[in-house]
Order: structure tokens, then sequence, then C-alpha cells
């Protein structure tokens, strides 16, 4: 069988998460939040853990919370929808922290408008977080 008979299939990409109330505490503390009506971001730049080889890539941490919504089965489906939106995306991930809050219209929406608001969010990504650094050190100095 020759390769060009065969069918490749699209190459799947593994998202790493947030791990520990610590690493969820930073990207909150220092994070840019950015909002559209399909859920809120709020990022950081890339940091490696501590004793990892820096390998810049995306680590994101999805939240959705009982009050967001009540049924473990929309929770769960909102975390797929979005988990495979973002690891779907056409230009890949910006190297950064993140936690994804979803809102209820995520389960909603249809796929392609969340791929759009996720892809739209993370474009301007390392201006804000360029922005956002030279805010912070003007102020701590």
């Amino acid at each position: 069988m020759s390769q060009s008979s065969v069918t490749q299939r699209p190459r799947r990409v593994a998202l790493s998460s947030l791990k520990g109330a610590r690493e969820f505490r930073k990207v909150r503390r220092f994070g840019v939040a950015v909002r559209t009506p399909l859920f809120t971001v709020r990022v950081t730049e890339y940091r490696p853990r501590y004793g990892e080889a820096w390998q810049p890539g995306a680590t994101i941490g999805i939240v959705v919370s009982k009050k967001t919504l009540r049924r473990a089965v929309d929770r769960n489906r909102a975390r797929r929808r979005v988990r495979e939106a973002l690891r779907t995306l056409p230009g890949g991930l910006p190297a950064c922290r993140a936690i994804l809050l979803p809102t209820p219209a995520v389960l909603s929406a249809p796929f392609g408008d969340l791929q759009a608001a996720l892809a739209g969010a993370l474009a301007g990504l390392p201006e804000r977080l360029k922005a956002a650094k030279r805010k912070t050190g003007a102020a701590r100095d």
C-alpha cells in the first residue's frame, strides 16, 4: 500500500491543563481578562513549571461552575465543546497560561462561531500581555 492511497487523519494536539490551586491562583492574580458573550479568558504569559524545560505552549484550565450551569451533563458538554474548539483552532494556540470560563451560551452556539470567538480572543493576546506587563511594571516602580 502506497502512502498516497492512505488518507491521513488530522493530527491530534494534546492540550496541557493547569494543575493545582497555585497555578490557577497565579493566572487569576496576574492575568489579563478577555470577555466575549461565549466565555471569559484570563491569560498570563507562558512560564514553565518548576524543574521543566522551556517548551513554550498553551496551558489552559477550563472552569465551569455549578452557578453557571446547574446540571453536570451541561458542564461536561461545555468543557468538551471548548476543549475541542481549542484543539482544532486553525492557527494553533499562543504560548500562554489561561483560565477559560464558558457561559451557558457555549452550549447553543454553533461550533464555527465558538471557534471564531476563541480565535478572536486569542489573536491579540501577545500585545495585550505586553501592554499589561508595562502597566504593572510601571505601577510597581
